[in-house]
């Protein structure tokens, strides 16, 4: 997969996914716009591709805009966008018949609406280029209801597969690619609580047919291979990443 001369703007890229996201594309040489509400990671690539992150809140759509400006103004124009940002807020997003709605109105701002929002600023630039390409991450407990419910959660993260689909067709004539990735259990800053319960973490490897939880940069290889030309007659679909999770009885 080769990326060189093109530029990338990766949201939600504070840790987790979106981080080792954002580190493959510098590693591979693409300059890369790192946005989130998180500081700048220490863990940071150092290149080859040229880094400019930006910190704040991507449900804001000014933010958005400015960050979409500054990309283009620092890297020239941006090929790839990457969204990750997203919350699990256990303990609040519960049951939808329990829980406070101002939590479920929170959590779709940040999980789904932020996603809308970067690909409308960031698609007229797509455009100009000639082409371009999105993976956005939504999760596998999009697809399954859950007698433990993250209502909110997982209703949103459907809708980032409706919205992806949706991109892919209103903008496949135009060279621009749409897919998302649906990640099983995957160890980083949202599960951080699978640290201080081994136990826990261990029945859960044990329920993955592969034997272990995701790690960050197992979703980072597929979200690459989404963006590069090796998918270029991919769009409009879902990867599930999740150990064989989803296939299992």
């Amino acid at each position: 997969m080769t990326f060189k001369g093109t530029s990338a703007l990766v949201c939600g890229a504070g840790g987790g996914i979106g981080l080792a996201t954002a580190n493959r594309l510098i590693r591979a040489g693409v300059d890369v716009a790192l946005a989130d509400l998180k500081d700048r990671p220490a863990a940071l690539a150092e290149g080859p591709g040229r880094t400019l992150y930006l910190q704040g809140d991507l449900s804001n759509e000014n933010f958005v805009e400015s960050v979409v400006a500054q990309a283009v103004a620092t890297h020239g124009g941006i090929d790839y966008l990457v969204n990750t940002t997203g919350v699990l807020w256990f303990g609040k997003d519960t049951s939808v018949m329990d829980m406070d709605m101002s939590v479920w109105d929170q959590v779709f701002s940040i999980n789904l609406k932020s996603f809308a929002l970067t690909a409308r600023h960031a698609v007229p630039h797509m455009r100009s280029a000639g082409g371009g390409a999105m993976v956005h991450i939504a999760s596998i407990d999009a697809l399954r209801g859950d007698d433990k419910p993250q209502d909110a959660y997982g209703a949103a993260k459907a809708g980032v597969i409706r919205l992806s689909k949706s991109l892919a067709i209103q903008l496949a004539k135009e060279g621009i690619r749409s897919n998302a990735i649906l990640p099983g259990p995957v160890r980083s800053p949202m599960q951080s609580r699978w640290e201080t319960n081994p136990a826990s973490l261990a029945a859960l490897s044990a329920h993955v047919p592969l034997g272990r939880v995701g790690e960050p940069d197992d979703i980072a290889g597929a979200c690459l291979f989404l963006l590069s030309d090796e998918a270029a007659f991919i769009t409009g679909t879902e990867l599930i990443v999740d150990g064989g999770c989803t296939a299992r009885p």
